[in-house]
């Protein structure tokens, strides 16, 4: 197994707030330097989710953690390995922090793993950051 994550901190913003910007993201509704999303059907646990990083083939995850507004995780299973992406949302006080992390599993993991898992996961600070800033621009509920 290989794992890495990144995290960010996010004064004055709730989880609700970065849940439903996760969801739209994953949705579609809003763009994302990190490739493009399609869900397809409920935002819920054992949906699958259309994934077109930038320049590369749609791959198909399967969302394996669900638990609004906390925690998020699809899987895809690429030559062999089983790639989970996670985001947790954790109250921060004024805040949250939001955490993305990555973990690749299977039997040539321990090898491949530390060659393709930094590739994949170089944009996790500035998905992470975009995701805060979505966070911000949506409307105020009442």
């Amino acid at each position: 197994m290989w794992t890495t994550k990144s995290s960010i901190d996010a004064a004055g913003l709730d989880a609700d707030r970065v849940w439903q910007a996760l969801k739209n993201m994953l949705s579609g509704v809003s763009p994302s330097s990190g490739g493009t999303y399609a869900l397809n059907g409920e935002f819920a646990k054992g949906t699958t989710v259309s994934v077109t990083p930038p320049g590369q083939e749609t791959m198909t995850s399967e969302i394996v953690e669900c638990d609004p507004p906390h925690r998020y995780a699809d899987s895809t299973d690429m030559e062999g390995l089983n790639l989970v992406f996670r985001h947790i949302i954790e109250d921060q006080g004024d805040g949250v922090r939001l955490t993305k992390e990555l973990e690749i599993t299977g039997p040539p993991a321990d090898q491949v793993g530390p060659e393709i898992g930094p590739q994949i996961s170089a944009d996790f600070p500035d998905t992470l950051t975009e995701l805060v800033e979505q966070a911000r621009a949506l409307p105020q509920s009442n």
